[in-house]
């Protein structure tokens, strides 16, 4: 936890001295009003102390299971040299994103449990934002390249290793942390021009952007439709290459004479649109209801879904379930042994 609030320090220092907070009329601002606030306070998920110790071992056991379960993928795909293909080489970034993910939600949130007052600064607060932005726009189109290259190798097996090539897979994946590098610094650039004055209890158990624009002295509306536009397009336009593919691949798995391999492809493919439907529709609940009508106490607990559970799911419904990475554990386990 020491080591989570030195990482944030860090990247906060880079905000401070390449996109500093309240620019332009900052100083008039300060002296007009000497109550801009330089911390937050996070509520969390609740404030009834009977429930603090029960979550805080809850979700220490969630975060254990996620860094395990991540990492494993991670140095599992790594070290396998059969598993060296584009399949692999995106639930390897997929686990990456979501072990990174946890680990600047996570200990922050176990922090705020074991404390009467959960204080974060403004620039911890920032930082936190932009890396949470970051990832999770990453994540969405990162399901949406996984669907896409399970859709070629499903219907066009043959042409498989000539669509998917390394360089196309680099490219992609290249291309999604782009996206996700452009997005997180547009919301965090337009985030860091909000004034915060006097209220700063954050309706939240990190610092997402919808509870920090309900705090916000000034006006929000360039950063509500930013946050309206590009969630719509980072939620529909994945959802759409999800459903298009999965559409073509239970065409072909309709074609598989034998019952028993149709019964199979369709049990993994319904547990991977269970996950990506409880991903994104957890993230279309909290991202784009209209401010009038949403709800930050429900929004908070459709957050867990995305942010907590999500992450630590990933690992055993794409990896525990296949009969190559199954192999790939057990010849590390005997040349370990």
């Amino acid at each position: 936890m020491k080591l989570f609030s030195l990482f944030l320090l860090l990247f906060s220092s880079f905000f401070y001295r390449y996109l500093p907070p309240r620019t332009l009329h900052s100083k008039r601002m300060e002296k007009e009003n000497s109550s801009l606030v330089t911390e937050f306070i996070l509520i969390g998920l609740t404030d009834l102390p009977e429930l603090q110790l029960p979550l805080l071992f809850l979700f220490l056991g969630i975060y254990l299971v996620t860094v395990v379960g991540n990492l494993s993928m991670v140095t599992l795909i790594g070290q396998s040299s059969h598993l060296h293909n584009p399949m692999y080489y995106f639930l390897c970034n997929l686990s990456f994103i979501d072990l990174c993910q946890s680990t600047v939600i996570i200990p922050k949130m176990l922090m705020n449990f074991s404390s009467e007052k959960s204080i974060i600064s403004y620039p911890e607060c920032m930082t936190q934002f932009y890396i949470f932005a970051f990832l999770t726009i990453s994540e969405c189109h990162m399901l949406a390249a996984m669907a896409y290259d399970r859709y070629v190798a499903i219907c066009n097996p043959l042409l498989y290793n000539v669509l998917m090539s390394n360089q196309l897979c680099s490219w992609l994946v290249v291309g999604v942390y782009a996206l996700g590098l452009v997005e997180a610094t547009a919301h965090t650039g337009c985030l860091l021009r909000v004034f915060f004055c006097e209220e700063n209890a954050i309706n939240h158990y990190f610092c997402d952007l919808l509870p920090l624009l309900k705090l916000s002295c000034s006006s929000t509306y360039v950063n509500e439709v930013m946050a309206l536009s590009l969630s719509a397009f980072n939620i529909l336009f994945p959802i759409l290459t999800i459903i298009c593919s999965y559409i073509f691949i239970i065409a072909s798995i309709l074609k598989i004479q034998s019952t028993e391999g149709r019964s199979k492809a369709f049990s993994t493919c319904s547990s991977h649109i269970a996950a990506v439907g409880v991903f994104f529709g957890s993230l279309a609940f909290m991202y784009l209801q209209p401010s009038s009508v949403s709800s930050m106490d429900q929004g908070k607990v459709s957050s867990v879904f995305y942010t907590i559970i999500v992450p630590m799911l990933n690992p055993l419904i794409y990896s525990l379930r296949n009969k190559d990475v199954k192999i790939a554990l057990r010849k590390v386990i005997e040349r370990t042994l």
